[in-house]
């Protein structure tokens, strides 16, 4: 297992309606550990936000964030993920637990590789009003060195 290098989280206000941000300023640790074995990867990333400055209106930002993960890639680079984007927000003593299956391939657009993944997600715990499930689609550009 490595634990590895990660830069601060940071939030700001970016938010154009009341409704989708909190318009706070914020900062906190990161910390990252992963191991990678035989088309394996697993690990947890982990972050904590304190909001210090912002919109006086607004509740305060005090939130931990854990994101363990694991996943399976083959031979013919498809990869099968799970992972929860788990947040727990310490000022309203509530989570947000969403479990995430994953798949995600990876191929070649003319000379350039991109991978194309799909997640689903169900929310096993969240606060009163939050969603039932989602749905991830991302396509991204790699650019190896």
């Amino acid at each position: 297992m490595q634990f590895l290098p990660t830069t601060p989280v940071f939030l700001w206000p970016t938010s154009t309606d009341d409704a989708l941000g909190v318009g706070k300023v914020g900062a906190g640790p990161t910390a990252l550990v992963l191991k990678q074995q035989k088309g394996w990867t697993y690990g947890l990333l982990a972050n904590h936000l304190w909001s210090y400055a912002g919109q006086g209106s607004t509740a305060d930002v005090n939130a931990t964030f854990f994101q363990p993960f694991v996943s399976y890639t083959t031979k013919s680079f498809t990869t099968f993920g799970l992972n929860t984007e788990s947040t727990y927000d310490w000022a309203n003593s509530h989570w947000t637990v969403p479990i995430i299956p994953s798949v995600s391939q990876l191929l070649k657009v003319g000379k350039q590789p991109i991978q194309l993944s799909l997640g689903v997600k169900y929310y096993a715990e969240k606060p009163s009003g939050g969603p039932d499930w989602g749905l991830r689609f991302a396509v991204t550009f790699l650019f190896p060195k």
